[in-house]
């Protein structure tokens, strides 16, 4: 079906246009949207298969699907921020979201879980307190993981097709943890496919999901054990360094040429996160430089870091090593990083 026919279908789908003039939307429209449907749904079955996914368990979901018209919406209204547009300042972001409620709790969960914590720390070089952060950050320590059907969800957005390179390997991936054994009920979570305690993609979960309890089972969805295991594998594989911190808040002396430190090559990825940090030096450099710690101390003279200072001159900076980047590819934002590693220091303290 063409983009022009499939745009108008969804238009009429969502309420938006194309109603007859008794508020009715056609039977035709709905009946051919829903064999275009069900087409795209035949159209995966040879990648499906191709991965392992027993047609049985195909048969059986793709039996229940229709679109999902709350989701295409969802997926349209994200906001999008040109490559120009102004960047706010991080302070209300991190007022809002490491704020006394998050950090409380945070602190609860670490206690109650510092034996698990302990021990993943110990075989994985992973800090106790960013995984809670992690948790917390995405789940608020499990309390929402979402309700939206995955596979429904993952269908309708890759059958839509503005984003298939996206999603439909997502559905491919939530297909097969479906026909690994993992319970339909468990198959929820956010409108795009992120799910359980730590928000893991489909995907994401086939390559990292460990168990963290000797049940035998990688359950992220009911096991603090399983989901803070799975979050300490993540960092393992984006190259978390043991006895590295994630970064430092500084202060930047007045007169501090900025147009010295500034990066030397452009990003591949994330190029609005990206640019907004210095060239790499040496914390030794960096105090030569006459930077200082907000408080504490510094880490070792020859850790690498960069400088970010996402309020602006005059406020508090902050040198960020290479596990700052590690938090970035869970999600490749700064607020989002920063205020995770801040979490985690709270969470410790």
């Amino acid at each position: 079906m063409g983009d022009s026919l499939r745009t108008s279908i969804l238009s009429l789908l969502l309420g938006l246009a194309g109603v007859a003039a008794s508020g009715v939307v056609p039977t035709s429209a709905v009946a051919q949207d829903s064999a275009d449907f069900r087409a795209y749904l035949d159209s995966i079955r040879p990648k499906a298969r191709a991965m392992g996914i027993r047609d049985a368990t195909l048969d059986s979901v793709f039996a229940t699907l229709t679109p999902n018209p709350r989701v295409i919406q969802l997926d349209q209204n994200q906001p999008g921020g040109g490559a120009y547009s102004p960047i706010p300042n991080f302070e209300p972001y991190r007022v809002k979201h490491v704020d006394a409620a998050r950090i409380n709790r945070g602190r609860i969960a670490y206690r109650t879980n510092r034996a698990r914590l302990a021990r993943i720390e110990a075989e994985t070089g992973v800090p106790e307190e960013i995984m809670i952060a992690i948790y917390g950050h995405e789940t608020n320590y499990g309390s929402y993981t979402g309700d939206f059907d995955l596979i429904r969800s993952l269908a309708t957005l890759s059958w839509e097709g503005r984003r298939r390179t996206l999603f439909e390997p997502e559905l491919l991936a939530t297909l097969k943890m479906l026909d690994n054994g993992v319970p339909r009920s468990r198959l929820v979570g956010s409108w795009a496919g992120a799910t359980g305690y730590p928000q893991f993609l489909p995907s994401v979960y086939l390559r990292l999901a460990r168990d963290g309890d000797g049940d035998g089972k990688a359950d992220i969805w009911t096991s603090e054990a399983d989901a803070l295991a799975s979050i300490a594998n993540y960092f393992v594989h984006s190259g978390w360094r043991a006895g590295q911190p994630w970064g430092v808040a500084v202060n930047v002396p007045n007169g501090f040429n900025r147009a010295a430190i500034t990066a030397r090559t452009q990003p591949t990825r994330c190029p609005r996160v990206f640019n907004r940090h210095s060239r790499w030096l040496t914390m030794a450099e960096w105090r030569r430089m006459g930077l200082s710690p907000a408080a504490g101390s510094w880490p070792d003279d020859t850790v690498m870091a960069t400088l970010l200072e996402p309020d602006g001159p005059g406020k508090t900076a902050y040198l960020l090593t290479g596990n700052y980047r590690a938090i970035l590819d869970y999600n490749c934002s700064n607020f989002y990083a920063l205020s995770v590693g801040l979490l985690a220091d709270a969470v410790k303290q």
